[in-house]
């Protein structure tokens, strides 16, 4: 690897809306998200399939699906 031209790689310190806190490597030293795996639906399992529509059951009528 060529020297001084890659960036310098920190700790940083990651902080979510929800609160959450945790510690990563990166090139920046701090950052601030929106959505993290403590309060994102999909991690929660608090996902909910918003049916526009009927899309949904016609798909299941579709390919006869329970």
């Amino acid at each position: 690897m060529k020297k001084g031209i890659h960036p310098e790689y920190m700790e940083c310190s990651v902080t979510c809306a929800c609160g959450n806190h945790f510690v990563v490597l990166s090139n920046k030293s701090e950052l601030k998200i929106d959505i993290c795996d403590k309060c994102h639906p999909f991690f929660t399992g608090s996902e909910k399939i918003v049916d526009t529509a009927g899309r949904v059951e016609k798909f299941k009528r579709k390919y006869n699906m329970k």
